[in-house]
């Protein structure tokens, strides 16, 4: 009898898999979205009669924790539209009315809230996708999706428009209704169909589901599996699309550590102009922005030898940025815009802001293939940091080529302006150039990418060229990757992200992949990994001459996925390092204490973390290091614990710290970083952050509040302060500097 139930049970489940795979052998889902002249009321209700008419998307499949199941909190959604906007509902059936969410913010995060994201690839090219989501209590989030959604980092939800969403909740379920303007979105005039994905996360199922059936092999967003929602009649772009964007701001700022410490008082204005050229290109314009209100960047504690990476947060440059942004990788990027609108202050050494005169960008499609990309911006003269004018074009294309690959093209333009009273070693141009072939298999299997890329500037330096490689095999049960980079001394990539030059590094990993039929583990794999730096001897300063290793890292890695939502990883590394340069891993140490270039370290540590379930209303993250560390030894622990306050917020206190202790003359470096975050929503317009940071290997407690009152669509009143204290000692605190900043801004369509 055992064997019996077995292999029905066995039958069950296959029959089940096939009859949703059948999408690919007989093609993918296709619904008609139904025209309305009827008023629809973004209420939740759905008393439309458009909505009895409507077909919907249903039947969704469980993507998480197993794959194999129907979603056992089955979802309907439906399609419809007029002559200016396109409309969905959704009714998003559970076992409750005990709906999560950590926020009413626009861009709350997914995992932690019951939501429903809709992926639109408007050009059907499986290569780019807008995506509107709308959560239990109302709240909704927007993003953009580049190269097919095959990578976690093809996923940025900084992109913002004007359209609207609204829910209400039920004793079993929770509906929405969104309402999408046609000027909010890009297509090509008289499209028949978009390609459509729906992804949602139900906390009382715990479970994610999707309506085209996804393996978990693949990422949630991955573009290959979507189905068609078919036209009415083709739709076009009716009138103007053009949006003004103006805003005011006051703000008052005092530095401390100038002998006068008068408030410095100031009010400009300057805004941002969209204008949709054709349905699938668009021109953005500004004039004097301001990015004041943008959040700050939470504070790392560096024990690396190498710049950290921040990424891009200003409105500006999001649309359509993966065109410029996604060459190389993220250690060898031609182009990263937070370059931009940024000096070095000569005094201090550390980063300023440099003001933006104007900035101008047109991107989007040119055809079905063809997408390009054109920036100009320039910067204000900083005649005190000996910072001149700088103009910045940036011209970029994507040609799709096969199925799902692509090749792209990059071309930018660095320019001094007026250099003549400052010092001789400004280079006045610094240009590149760079060509790009992405490939993804027809079955996503395979996927790679061949980058090639120079630097030209008026110093004419040598081995100024960079080559970027990298293959992957994937499948269900393992993953194979190989990557190398060649970047040499003179590629020196002024408005790129290029932390190491003169090297050739090669880093390949093999991750097994297990998905156990337990009802406790949803996924286990084990990772090895090595990435191997070589000194390419080819800088005149340096103390290589030759082609030598300098850097090794060997780490090998378990993750373990709970069907909770809880996760746990461990892992041990071995490290060899040769010092090109004198280093102190602490920064706290006095100035002639350092580990000496031309030494050798070899040295190995562990690291376990463990995430918990964070459904529940107290969550929070433990990782913890111990180990060896240069000539000496390191512990570390780090975590991250969570109040949620459903619906109106959340607060997490982040605590960091890390005692290194190195062989003498060092002395023991105590570091800690503690970072509480408040983050309340008062309404689904009102909204308050802030943020405290202390972190003694700066010496400094950083205060940031943003209060945002969202008065009308896509406009803002920000009110922001923000206080720097110095702390030498953690009991004495002395002011550094402090500013409060009053903006205003309001979205204009005509």
């Amino acid at each position: 009898m055992r064997k019996f139930f077995l292999m029905v049970s066995f039958l069950y489940f296959s029959v089940q898999t096939q009859a949703q795979m059948n999408y690919i052998e007989d093609g993918p889902p296709e619904l008609d979205v139904v025209y309305t002249n009827e008023p629809i009321t973004l209420d939740g209700e759905l008393n439309e009669s458009v909505w009895s008419k409507a077909e919907p998307a249903k039947d969704f499949s469980q993507y998480w924790p197993s794959d194999t199941i129907r979603a056992l909190g089955q979802t309907q959604v439906y399609f419809a539209y007029d002559d200016d906007n396109m409309y969905f509902a959704a009714v998003c059936h559970s076992s409750g009315n005990n709906f999560i969410t950590e926020s009413l913010k626009r861009d709350y995060g997914f995992r932690n809230t019951d939501n429903l994201s809709i992926m639109f690839d408007t050009f059907g090219d499986n290569t780019n996708s807008l995506l509107f989501g709308v959560n239990a209590f109302g709240a909704v989030r927007d993003a953009t999706i580049s190269n097919g959604g095959r990578q976690r980092n093809d996923f940025d939800n900084s992109w913002d428009n004007k359209w609207y969403g609204n829910s209400k909740i039920y004793e079993d379920k929770w509906i929405a209704e969104v309402k999408i303007p046609f000027k909010a979105i890009r297509f090509t005039d008289g499209v028949e169909a978009f390609r459509v994905q729906i992804y949602r996360y139900d906390s009382q199922c715990n479970e994610m589901s999707t309506w085209i059936h996804l393996p978990r092999n693949l990422i949630l967003m991955n573009m290959s599996y979507m189905g068609e929602i078919n036209w009415e009649e083709p739709i076009e772009k009716n009138g103007n699309n053009i949006a003004v964007i103006p805003y005011v701001i006051g703000t008052s700022t005092s530095d401390f550590e100038d002998a006068v410490a008068d408030p410095n008082n100031k009010f400009n204005v300057g805004g941002d102009v969209k204008v949709g050229i054709t349905s699938s290109l668009n021109l953005d314009l500004t004039i004097n922005p301001d990015f004041s209100q943008v959040e700050v960047d939470q504070q790392v504690t560096n024990l690396d030898r190498f710049e950290i990476f921040f990424p891009e947060k200003r409105q500006f440059f999001l649309e359509n940025a993966d065109l410029f942004s996604n060459f190389g990788r993220r250690t060898l990027n031609p182009f990263f815009s937070r370059r931009i609108g940024v000096a070095i202050d000569t005094s201090t050494g550390v980063n300023i802001q440099n003001q933006v005169h104007y900035g101008a960008r047109l991107s989007g499609k040119i055809n079905d293939d063809l997408r390009i990309g054109v920036m100009n911006l320039q910067t204000a003269s900083d005649p005190i940091n000996d910072v001149p004018i700088f103009n910045y074009s940036v011209i970029a294309a994507q040609q799709n080529v096969f199925s799902k690959s692509n090749i792209a093209f990059i071309a930018l333009n660095k320019q001094a302006i007026n250099t003549k009273e400052l010092g001789g070693s400004l280079d006045p141009y610094n240009r590149l150039a760079g060509l790009e072939y992405r490939y993804f298999s027809e079955d996503d299997k395979w996927f790679g990418k061949f980058s090639f890329m120079k630097v030209f500037s008026a110093s004419e330096k040598q081995n100024n060229w960079a080559n970027f490689t990298s293959l992957g095999y994937n499948v269900r049960k393992f993953t194979l990757e190989w990557e190398h980079a060649y970047i040499g001394d003179g590629f020196d990539a002024e408005v790129g992200f290029v932390p190491r030059r003169d090297i050739f590094n090669i880093r390949p990993r093999a991750t097994l992949n297990f998905f156990p039929t337990s009802s406790q583990v949803s996924r286990y794999n084990v990772r090895f990994e090595t990435n191997q730096f070589y000194k390419l001897g080819r800088e005149s300063d340096s103390i290589i001459n030759e082609f030598s290793l300098v850097d090794a890292n060997y780490e090998l890695r378990f993750d373990m996925d709970f069907s909770s939502g809880a996760r746990f990883n461990v892992r041990g590394r071995y490290s060899d390092i040769f010092l090109l340069n004198n280093f102190d891993p602490t920064r706290v140490q006095d100035d002639d204490i350092f580990l000496a270039a031309g030494t050798d370290y070899q040295f190995t540590n562990f690291t376990a973390s463990y995430n918990s379930d964070g459904r529940k209303t107290f969550s929070y993250r433990i990782n913890s290091t111990i180990g060896q560390f240069y000539n000496g030894n390191r512990f570390g622990a780090n975590t991250d614990i969570n109040y949620r306050f459903t619906p109106y917020g959340i607060i997490t206190l982040s605590v960091n710290y890390n005692r290194i202790k190195l062989a003498d003359p060092f002395k023991e470096a105590n570091l800690w970083l503690i970072g509480p975050k408040f983050d309340f929503s008062f309404s689904k317009k009102l909204f308050l952050t802030t943020f405290v940071q202390y972190n003694n290997q700066l010496e400094n407690v950083n205060i940031n509040t943003r209060l945002q009152w969202r008065y009308k669509p896509a406009s803002d009143i920000f009110f922001v302060y923000t206080d720097n204290y110095i702390t030498e000692s953690f009991d004495q605190f002395t002011k550094r500097n402090r500013a409060f900043v009053l903006k205003v801004n309001y979205w204009l369509s005509i």
